[in-house]
């Protein structure tokens, strides 16, 4: 049971970036969350911080599109974590249609009076060591 209400909430953030809905989205997530986002700086703390990145990519795209594969929990009575590779795409404002790329996704989450909500996240890319890039045309 625990298992399928967190898989739920990784099928209500495709829901929430598909729709733009940060209510939607805030609904996931706890409020003292820690992420380690793509973008700088190296940690967003809060739940506000959390939306603001969401709410920057809907200013960038006209249309959304979000896609997780291979989701691998581990699930305990009141902490999980689970990993798996994400990939945002869509139509970007005034401009072209992208493919995104797939990024490396991390999430903690904690049963908080009896709900299960993401409570950090973190999202990589691999680094080419020697030219110091990110390798962000990876399949998994």
């Amino acid at each position: 049971m625990d298992e399928a209400e967190i898989r739920g909430l990784a099928d209500k953030i495709i829901r929430g970036l598909r729709a733009k809905d940060l209510e939607g989205l805030k609904r996931v997530y706890a409020t003292d969350i820690v992420s380690f986002d793509i973008e700088p700086p190296l940690q967003h703390v809060g739940i506000e911080a959390k939306l603001k990145n969401w709410a920057k990519v809907f200013t960038l795209f006209e249309g959304v599109n979000y896609e997780i594969r291979d989701l691998t929990l581990t699930v305990g009575d009141e902490v999980a974590f689970g990993h798996a590779f994400g990939r945002l795409s869509g139509v970007l404002k005034g401009g072209p249609a992208t493919s995104g790329m797939w990024v490396r996704v991390t999430f903690g989450f904690r049963k908080i009076d009896g709900t299960w909500l993401i409570t950090h996240d973190q999202v990589s890319v691999p680094l080419d060591v020697e030219s110091g890039k990110g390798m962000t045309g990876l399949e998994p």
